[in-house]
């Protein structure tokens, strides 16, 4: 019903405008033939000069004044339709001026919020039909801007030129800090605020401010709980878009970080990062009870279970609790009397990865674990643990016991 309104007061508009039109047109073609007879009776008043004896070839005289009134007739006249023109396809909102009407409306769609044409894809909606079509080359893939340079192809074709850029090694805007060069205004201006420390997106919800306004509406997603991004592989959803993607890699079993000391490959940037720390003996994460340093972040939440008590993972079957998510799946293979891990040498099976590891050291002959008193090497560290006692003068359990058994058999 709304948009018959529309379209009937945009048919009147339409007929006013014609309407306007034919008055003006009348006008000027009364204007014109008037100034016709003007002319003509200027040619009259000079047509003796010509009768009185004027050889063909001679000047013949010419009515100034009227060509004088025609040319500024002409330029008034193309004036008005410039101004009726533009008072047409000028915005009421802003004031803007447009080449013509559909241009109009297309542009007062920014003032309204219409967004007439939507994505049937993912719902999304758009001003125009361009901008329509150049969103649904996400959805299909397509590319047709094609560097001639490397071949890459590219969504849009702003994308291409600034990609084109890279080429042609054209640097426009330079830090003046760092010295980093941009292709674009808008990333060096993003750019500067590493250096000024300004943040001026701020967030409704808690106040935490970011540097973009992309920044901001990623952060948004953890407030209204909103995942955008979907796997169409397992169905999983992401708040932001490089999660999604580094997620697809568990099912494309890409790996495209690797590490440059013993060549593991990582599917994410950070979790090469956190590998390397192991080459480096780096341990970022201090635990402000005891001290003790960690790898990873998740390793020092896990240790601090320790002094707080806290035992998150419990088993359904038994109620045993655990502070580790590993601890209780390695458990609940109790009850299920699962054993996964079975070794190729003998065929004996495990609960878990590391009792296997430890198993296939009897077929290898590995023994890690050194006594730094006498040399003595062990399979186990438990082993290990139990030959120390030696050193130490500390008694076992199991001496303990034999000692007792000895004292009952011997003489009284």
């Amino acid at each position: 019903m709304v948009r018959e309104k529309e379209e009937q007061n945009s048919q009147q508009e339409n007929v006013e405008q014609v309407n306007k039109h034919r008055a003006l047109s009348q006008r000027l073609q009364r204007n014109m033939s008037r100034s016709h007879e003007q002319g003509k009776s200027c040619e009259i008043q000079h047509r003796p000069e010509r009768e009185q004896g004027n050889q063909p070839g001679e000047k013949v005289g010419k009515c100034i004044s009227c060509q004088g009134t025609q040319k500024n007739f002409k330029e008034t006249t193309t004036q008005q339709v410039i101004l009726v023109g533009k008072r047409k396809n000028t915005c009421t909102e802003c004031g803007k001026n447009v080449c013509d009407c559909s241009a109009l409306i297309k542009h007062q769609r920014i003032h309204t919020g219409e967004r007439t044409y939507k994505c049937c894809e993912c719902g999304k909606c758009f001003v125009d039909r361009s901008a329509l079509s150049r969103h649904q080359r996400i959805h299909t893939g397509e590319r047709p801007y094609k560097c001639n340079e490397c071949a890459k192809c590219f969504t849009h074709s702003s994308a291409l030129s600034q990609h084109q850029r890279i080429h042609i090694r054209e640097r426009l805007y330079e830090c003046s800090e760092c010295g980093k060069c941009f292709t674009n205004s808008s990333a060096f201006s993003e750019h500067q605020r590493i250096h000024t420390g300004e943040r001026p997106y701020e967030c409704s919800e808690c106040g935490k401010c970011f540097t973009h306004s992309s920044a901001l509406s990623g952060h948004r997603r953890i407030h209204t709980g909103e995942r955008p991004y979907e796997c169409s592989e397992c169905g999983k959803s992401f708040t932001y878009s490089s999660g999604l993607s580094q997620h697809q890699r568990i099912h494309t079993g890409e790996r495209p970080y690797e590490c440059c000391e013993c060549r593991k490959c990582f599917t994410s940037s950070s979790a090469l990062s956190e590998h390397r720390r192991i080459h480096t003996g780096e341990r970022p994460y201090e635990c402000r009870e005891c001290g003790k340093n960690f790898i990873y972040r998740s390793g020092l939440f896990n240790h601090q279970r320790i002094h707080t008590g806290e035992r998150p993972y419990e088993c359904l079957e038994c109620g045993k609790t655990f502070h580790r998510s590993t601890y209780l799946l390695r458990h609940q293979r109790i009850h299920i009397r699962e054993r996964p891990y079975e070794c190729s040498e003998c065929g004996k099976c495990f609960t878990n990865s590391s009792a296997l590891s430890e198993h296939q050291r009897i077929h290898t002959g590995e023994r890690p674990y050194e006594c730094r008193e006498c040399g003595k090497n062990f399979i186990y560290r438990s082993g290990l643990f139990k030959h120390q006692r030696i050193h130490t003068g500390e008694r076992t359990s199991e001496s303990i016991k034999h000692e007792g058994k000895t004292f009952a058999l011997g003489p009284c």
